[in-house]
């Protein structure tokens, strides 16, 4: 395994003063902490409006939906940071008027989400300040090599993504007693 230097701007921002396991490594930490950083502008942009990520990314997944609406578990799936109780984020939303919901009559099982005019008022004041951050964050990188980056970056999402290794086990502490094992 090759391993390279951290004299990189992952490796500076890190404060690395070993190299890096190997290349995988490094781009592993380069995009996190990327994450990380355009996440966290992102957020100072919500915050004002009373979102989180989260729920900016529910109310534009559905208004894209249109009047048509979508069960919970298709907000879910398009999500891009995944929500461990997204019924407990659709109830925040809609004690906050930014969400409807309505239990469909065939099936009681499936509950239709829709965006409101609330909602959509707020996210039409976001897409011009948004639009200027993504260039502000972006904006110093040429188009052709956005495309690129783009394109690779579809090449991680789209895997593999195998399943993760066991954790080793953890040996036992000096000195604690072994539980006897039973006959």
């Amino acid at each position: 395994m090759s391993e390279y230097p951290p004299a990189t701007s992952i490796g500076a921002a890190i404060k690395q003063n070993r190299p890096f396991g190997g290349i995988e490594h490094q781009v592993y930490l380069a995009l996190q902490r990327a994450a990380a950083d355009l996440t966290q502008q992102a957020a100072t942009l919500l915050r004002p409006f009373g979102l989180s990520g989260a729920q900016y990314n529910v109310l534009r997944i559905l208004r894209g939906a249109g009047a048509e609406g979508l069960a919970c578990g298709e907000i879910a799936e398009r999500l891009l940071t995944r929500d461990p109780d997204m019924t407990r984020l659709l109830d925040r939303m809609q004690r906050q008027g930014l969400v409807t919901r309505e239990r469909d009559s065939q099936d009681r099982r499936v509950v239709t989400t829709r965006i409101t005019e609330q909602a959509r008022e707020i996210l039409s004041r976001l897409d011009e300040p948004m639009a200027a951050l993504h260039r502000r964050q972006l904006g110093h990188i040429d188009a052709a090599r956005l495309r690129e980056l783009a394109t690779l970056l579809d090449a991680v999402v789209a895997g593999p993504h195998p399943e993760p290794p066991e954790s080793p086990e953890s040996p036992e502490p000096r000195g604690s007693p072994t539980l006897a094992q039973p006959a």
